[in-house]
């Protein structure tokens, strides 16, 4: 039997059923992982081993009692450190907060601990969620575990890198504008985005409020939709949450796709494309047809000026959201200093890594007097015939397949003196964010020098179930989710 960390939420809830494992006993397989590997990893900021094991307890309490309990009772989770613990550090990933612990719980965390779920620790981001490589984090680079010269993406790449090196069972990140969905990619895990709404924000430390979102990273799509069905539903908390129903999203997992239409994009099989990356995700679509989908080229236009709206939008977003950090009520303060104005300045300075400073910045020019209307509004009107490209293409296909990332993992320091180029690395999960889509990640294949390539399935608002269920027949179908590693 492989060690029990190496496998996934539903088959160990059955052996944790049967009492033929204890919660203790998995988490501290789990920790054991982690002492192993994760100082090649450097995928954790803060691990809470007295919290997992006093959790892991009262889950295998119920267990003995025969008290109802869920899928994901006693099952150890990370958390990215966007998410707001209650008496645990929640840095960002950033200096400003490195030492802010949270009075409170998001609501995820709510919903988490409702299911006697074991929290193992925080995990490595860039600074506020802004990056794609993991590089931005005040604190330290994570490690992809395929290859420990390469970046794991980002800006979830803690919570991606931890799940693919068996360092948690599940993981929870965040995705604005391909956050969860790329990082997964590029380590070889499920990951998806839900739509805008559909999981609560509250708890969650805003950087763009009109993208971001919680989502699983998880080893196989079964734990994907399991943990989904936890974390969805209508908040109170949170004005942007949906007030509609949450279906059983495991009853979606169904391997069978006839009679499913499948979208193919034009636009996202263009130059710039890495010929593996390519090769990988046809031959996807194709064993997705010969199981019975039909497929269609359809054009997204104005994908083309995503990333250019995306970094619009989102920067002036962050320029809102991260004025609260100015040093007077929590998080950092700078000594020294000789008045409030001069507290604010050195504060920020000294707070802020250089990536988000920089999005501050452009952030404020583009809601600067004189050039809103030139570049705010224009942006938030390209975003909206986006939305409007997906909603026709929605009309004629399920859903729509692409790749996830334009490239696999590529090496650490590679991209850090062109931010352009690390910012198109988010090419492929950019336009679906700016409409407020849901979005998977999962594995469809290795290149030739063995770094996992990811494809992305894209549905309407709302219909996550299609999405489980093109992915699980995928995955059922092949085995490249069950590829590992070997650190």
């Amino acid at each position: 039997m492989p060690p029990l960390n190496q496998l996934t939420a539903h088959e160990l809830h059955k052996r944790l059923k049967s009492r033929e494992i204890t919660s203790v006993e998995l988490t501290e397989s789990v920790f054991d992982r982690i002492n192993n590997v994760d100082d090649s990893i450097k995928g954790y900021i803060t691990l809470t081993q007295d919290i997992a094991l006093e959790q892991a307890a009262t889950a295998d309490e119920a267990f003995d009692r025969g008290d109802q309990t869920s899928l994901l009772t006693g099952i150890p989770i990370a958390l990215k450190d966007v998410i707001c613990t209650q008496n645990v550090l929640t840095t960002c990933g950033s200096r400003i907060l490195g030492n802010f612990v949270s009075p409170y719980d998001a609501t995820v965390m709510h919903k988490l601990n409702a299911h006697k779920t074991v929290m193992i620790g925080k995990t490595n981001m860039d600074e506020f969620a802004m990056g794609s490589s993991t590089e931005n984090s005040a604190f330290f680079t994570t490690r992809n575990p395929w290859n420990l010269e390469t970046i794991p993406g980002g800006s979830s790449g803690g919570s991606a890198a931890v799940v693919a090196a068996d360092e948690a069972i599940i993981s929870l990140g965040s995705d604005t504008g391909g956050s969860i969905r790329q990082p997964a990619s590029l380590c070889g895990v499920v990951g998806m985005k839900p739509t805008y709404g559909r999981v609560s924000r509250f708890g969650l430390i805003a950087f763009a409020s009109s993208l971001d979102q919680i989502g699983p990273l998880t080893k196989d799509v079964t734990d994907c939709a399991i943990t989904h069905n936890v974390i969805c539903g209508h908040d109170q908390m949170d004005s942007t949450s949906a007030n509609l129903p949450v279906p059983d999203f495991t009853n979606s997992l169904i391997n069978d796709v006839n009679g499913i239409k499948i979208g193919i994009p034009t636009q996202y099989f263009s130059q710039g494309i890495d010929p593996e990356v390519e090769t990988s995700v046809r031959s996807a679509i194709e064993l997705l047809e010969k199981l019975g989908a039909s497929t269609e080229e359809v054009s997204l236009p104005h994908t083309d000026y995503a990333i250019a709206t995306y970094y619009i939008i989102a920067p002036a977003e962050a320029s809102a959201n991260l004025a609260r950090y100015d040093g007077v009520r929590y998080g950092l303060r700078t000594e020294h200093i000789d008045n409030i104005i001069d507290m604010y300045r050195k504060t920020r300075s000294q707070g802020f890594g250089d990536e988000v400073k920089r999005r501050i910045m452009l952030g404020t020019y583009s809601l600067s007097s004189g050039y809103y209307d030139a570049y705010y509004l224009k942006a938030q009107k390209v975003r909206t015939l986006i939305k409007q490209d997906f909603d026709q293409a929605f009309e004629k296909v399920d859903v729509l397949i692409t790749p996830t990332s334009p490239t696999p993992a590529f090496k650490i320091g590679e991209r850090t003196d062109d931010p352009l180029q690390m910012y198109l690395s988010d090419i492929f999960t950019t336009p679906s964010s700016l409409a407020g889509l849901p979005g998977i990640s999962v594995p469809c294949g290795l290149t030739g020098s063995g770094l996992p390539i990811g494809l992305q399935i894209l549905a309407a608002p709302f219909e996550e179930e299609k999405i489980f269920q093109v992915a699980y027949t995928f995955e059922q179908n092949t085995d490249h989710h069950q590829k590992k590693p070997k650190l």
